[in-house]
């Protein structure tokens, strides 16, 4: 399983009404989309939560590598280079997925935290380490599903967490909106670790 984002920064007096059109009528395009667990259409808009930025910056969770290298490689990720440009995609090796009390609503919000992981502590206490957070997360009222991942290149953290009402002020990382969620095998993601 893989944890996946783009990121696409726009002009800050760009309207970002264009950006929900686009997800208003092409966000069903991958609801049944092959191994994708699920796909998060994510937006920040400038002033709104604290954001610096306008951005469109979709988040996904693959079960298996034949969807998301379709999704990477074929007509999908082409649509966006034609009208973006082409993006860096940011991959991380899932450590754990965690749905919360009420995974069938659909979430309003998104929280990611993206953090370098301490060149001096042991990896297998860095994974410990997130899963324990994941599962305190996993109880909270409004939260829908949290999965936490690390990346071996980089060697960075991310704690992504889909939300059903408004994040904890006190959760640390960048929020954004939900303009929509493709799930189709949601169902198929294992929850807990990852292995």
């Amino acid at each position: 399983m893989q944890l996946m984002q783009y990121e696409i920064t726009l002009p800050a007096d760009y309207d970002m009404g264009i950006i929900r059109h686009r997800v208003a009528t092409r966000g069903s395009k991958t609801d049944e989309f092959p191994d994708l667990g699920l796909k998060a259409y994510l937006v920040r808009e400038r002033g709104s939560h604290g954001s610096p930025v306008n951005q469109y910056a979709p988040f996904y969770s693959w079960v298996g590598p034949g969807g998301m290298n379709q999704f990477l490689f074929g007509s999908p990720l082409e649509g966006i280079r034609a009208d973006f440009g082409r993006p860096i995609v940011r991959t991380w090796q899932t450590v754990g997925v965690f749905n919360g009390p009420v995974p069938s609503r659909l979430p309003i919000a998104a929280t990611r935290d993206v953090a370098a992981v301490d060149p001096g502590e042991a990896l297998d206490g860095v994974v410990s380490r997130l899963l324990d957070q994941a599962i305190a997360l996993a109880d909270h009222p409004d939260l829908n599903a949290v999965a936490v991942g690390i990346d071996p290149f980089t060697w960075q953290q991310v704690h992504f967490a889909l939300w059903n009402g408004e994040p904890p002020h006190e959760e640390p990382g960048d929020r954004y909106d939900v303009l929509h969620l493709s799930q189709p095998k949601r169902g198929s993601l294992p929850e807990g670790r990852a292995w």
